[in-house]
């Protein structure tokens, strides 16, 4: 009975693509605050030249 519990892994495989897309979302969200960034000084710029 155990031995059977131990070598499933069905729940393994669901385990990891949860975690990695926990990883992917938080590579979005700092990309997303280094483009925000970027994007505010790039339209400042715009705008003091108009």
């Amino acid at each position: 009975m155990f031995a059977k519990f131990f070598k499933d892994e069905s729940g393994a495989t669901a385990i990891e693509y949860t975690l990695l897309a926990a990883l992917i979302g938080v590579a979005i969200i700092g990309s997303l605050e280094t483009l925000q960034e970027a994007m505010d000084s790039t339209l400042k710029d715009a705008s003091d030249k108009l």
